[in-house]
């Protein structure tokens, strides 16, 4: 569902080399951070796992020599366990593969949490455990048998101020109103959180969303079609969109939501308001060469504050430890996903629904917006 999202961050992390904002080296320290907590992005050719030695699979990316410096060398120190990248991806498929060869290559897996229930229950991943993976260090609900929450984001709308005086958006309900707020709009490409947008602007309260009434929300979008100038695919897209006045309102990646109201001096602004809060997280295959018991202190040493601080100053993630949020400074907190005073405002996407029933309601969101 999110493989676009976790690419997505090292293209924020290049952008930022670009126009100076930080050097090459704190690019590299910073995308290993990236691999140790969330979405990792480095590519390897062929890693397998030995004696004392991790091997996560993530979504690929340029390689990155410092991982060991930012996160790799106080993972050994603390357990003797070095940590290799594997690039290729964690697909469903693949990780199916891997795991039906008998001999596994893969230890750890950068997945979404839907992809680890539905994975899980076919017995293809181990199962978390919990004494050693803190539940404490999770947001509460956050923690799945077979998925460990690792970082947050959330589906928003960003606007243009200019375009509508003193008025602002204040939900879904606003998004699907032309008349109120004239313009065109932008709705994500792979169908995740737009049911539920959709559902809301069509008078569903948050807590009676699931299960998703998939008609309701497709016949909502299907109505609406005439005022979407784009289906956005990636954050670049969704920020070009907007920046270049092709779209009045968007519903966006909370990440891409705080470079463009930086990049448009304040003109482009966004709300928290009925946003749909998405979690990434980690999984470890079943029978995986590395042992659970070293996969587990891995995920284990990803809940540290510091470390998650750290992705949230550069990438804007939400931790999922909330013992972060004390760590964030006080003019930060307002662009924290998952900041008390925004989270009470969202929604969380319903994992255990997706799991069940993504690929089936993406094939029919394609076709209603195709058609």
């Amino acid at each position: 569902m999110d493989n676009a999202f976790q690419k997505d961050c090292l293209e924020i992390l290049a952008s930022k080399v670009e126009n100076g904002e930080i050097s090459r080296r704190r690019f590299t320290q910073m995308a290993a951070m990236l691999l140790a907590g969330a979405p990792a992005l480095l590519r390897s050719t062929g890693s397998y796992a030995q004696a004392k030695e991790l091997v996560l699979v993530n979504w690929g990316g340029d390689a990155m020599t410092a991982y060991d410096k930012a996160y790799g060398q106080p993972f050994t120190k603390e357990t003797g366990v070095t940590v290799k990248m594997d690039g290729s991806g964690p697909t469903e498929g693949a990780i199916t593969a891997q795991f039906k060869s008998g001999k596994p290559s893969w230890d750890l897996l950068d997945i979404d949490p839907f992809s680890g229930i539905s994975l899980g229950k076919q017995g293809m991943l181990e199962e978390i455990d919990y004494k050693v993976v803190d539940k404490n260090k999770m947001r509460p609900g956050f923690g799945w048998d077979h998925a460990a929450s690792t970082y947050f984001f959330s589906y928003i709308i960003a606007y243009d101020s200019s375009k509508f005086g003193d008025q602002a958006p204040t939900g879904m309900a606003d998004f699907f109103d032309v008349k109120k707020f004239p313009g065109k709009r932008s709705l994500y490409k792979w169908g995740s959180a737009m049911w539920e947008a959709a559902l809301l602007a069509d008078g569903v309260a948050p807590e009676k969303l699931y299960p998703l009434d998939l008609k309701r929300a497709h016949d909502k979008i299907a109505a609406f079609k005439e005022n979407v100038v784009a289906y956005w695919g990636g954050g670049a897209e969704s920020q070009s969109v907007l920046m270049d006045g092709e779209a009045s309102m968007a519903i966006i990646w909370s990440t891409r939501a705080q470079l463009l109201e930086q990049d448009s001096g304040g003109n482009i602004k966004f709300i928290w308001d009925q946003g749909l809060i998405s979690p990434g997280a980690l999984g470890v295959m079943k029978g995986n060469p590395g042992g659970k018991e070293n996969a587990m202190k891995f995920i284990a040493s990803a809940q540290t504050p510091e470390r998650q601080l750290e992705m949230f100053n550069l990438l804007g993630q939400g931790p999922a430890n909330p013992a972060t949020d004390a760590l964030i400074p006080a003019d930060r907190k307002r662009v924290n996903c998952v900041d008390p005073a925004n989270m009470t405002k969202q929604i969380p996407l319903n994992m255990e629904w997706y799991a069940e029933n993504y690929g089936k309601a993406f094939d029919e969101y394609t076709k209603v917006i195709s058609a």
